[in-house]
């Protein structure tokens, strides 16, 4: 709905203020001075201030009472929630300027309204989300306890096993809750950046040894490959940095599927950047899924299916540290084949200046 603000285009407020002075107060006195001098009649002289008044009621209302009527309107729209209209100015004076003012007031105002909707249909999927990730953890351990309680483990072998899966599992609790926590913060600001000249190739060295260590364990073939000279610097923050590394890992140990897991780590020159690859041979990611998995809250249709589906923020949490480094994130995925993350990250050269 369109809500014009008046209809003269000329005149401003101390324009019409004048013509009105004019039409009440020096016609009557000219009109006087002509039947003075016989040129005019009563009755003429009346017909004419009758004309000019209407004439000037009409203009006084399309100038000054309409485009303050539409305002009031417009307020008391504004004031009961009601922002789906629109506000038109159609003067070039003062109320023109006040009514564009109150367009982009009301512009303003719906953006929020519709960003606070938006905020808060995503807190109620992450909420759900939590709340079953939470669920399917919290029941396996339940049943556990209650089969050493009621003697199912009537073994030590098994009561060892039940237990490793209760710790198992509570691991994996804290892991969400500490995910969560990490992104309410890291959304509002809550987590200061300590950039730092960052020598590229020992720091992932020495990530890609520690990583080596955990997923040898696990059963899984990791692959390095460093092409980058030694000099070479970055500008990032280590502890985040090492944030983003494992929650890419982290994502690619949760989604496979092949029964001789592998993991490669690529590092290499990127002109004024210093690229990294992660790449895996899991099940892969459907092409139409691609461009938002590193939405918050996305999740593909196959993680909703899984027990370990997690809560859709850990790659979103990715993308927000790797561009408030300055750097770029990408995917690239051939379903059944695997995934490759990959990210870059700014060179530091002898001007650049460290915040």
């Amino acid at each position: 709905m369109v809500l014009k603000g008046g209809e003269m285009k000329s005149l401003g407020l101390m324009g019409r203020v004048a013509v009105s002075f004019c039409v009440s107060t020096l016609l009557p006195i000219f009109l006087f001075f002509l039947s003075t001098q016989g040129l005019t009649t009563m009755e003429q002289n009346i017909f004419i201030l009758v004309i000019a008044g209407i004439f000037l009621v009409a203009w006084i209302y399309n100038g000054i009472v309409k485009p303050i009527d539409t305002l009031k309107n417009a307020t008391k729209r504004i004031e009961s929630g009601d922002l789906n209209f629109t506000l038109e100015a159609e003067t070039h004076d003062e109320f023109g300027e006040l009514t564009q003012a109150f367009e982009k007031m009301r512009m303003k105002l719906k953006q929020n309204q519709e960003e606070k909707m938006r905020d808060e249909e995503e807190n109620r999927e992450l909420v759900t989300n939590i709340a079953h990730d939470l669920k399917t953890p919290i029941t396996s351990i339940k049943g556990y306890a209650e089969g050493i309680l009621d003697g199912v483990a009537s073994t030590e072998e098994k009561k060892r096993k039940y237990i490793q899966t209760i710790y198992h599992k509570a691991v994996e609790m804290n892991r969400l809750i500490d995910e969560l926590n990490y992104y309410a913060k890291i959304e509002t600001n809550r987590i200061p950046y300590h950039f730092c000249q960052l020598p590229a190739l020992e720091y992932f060295q020495d990530f890609s040894v520690e990583v080596a260590m955990d997923l040898d364990a696990m059963g899984y073939q990791f692959e390095t490959d460093f092409l980058l000279e030694e000099s070479v610097e970055v500008i990032a923050d280590p502890e985040q940095l090492r944030k983003v590394l494992n929650n890419i890992i982290s994502n690619a140990i949760k989604y496979m599927d092949k029964r001789d897991p592998k993991i490669r780590f690529v590092l290499s020159d990127a002109g004024d950047f210093v690229e990294v690859e992660i790449s895996d041979n899991g099940k892969g990611i459907e092409k139409k899924d691609l461009p938002n998995i590193f939405e918050r809250f996305f999740r593909t249709d196959a993680a909703r299916n899984m027990e370990t589906g997690g809560s859709g923020i850990g790659l979103s949490i990715v993308k927000k540290i790797i561009e408030d480094s300055g750097g770029r994130i990408w995917a690239e995925s051939e379903l059944g084949e695997g995934t490759s993350i990959h990210f870059v990250l700014r060179k530091c050269f002898p001007q650049t200046r460290i915040h």
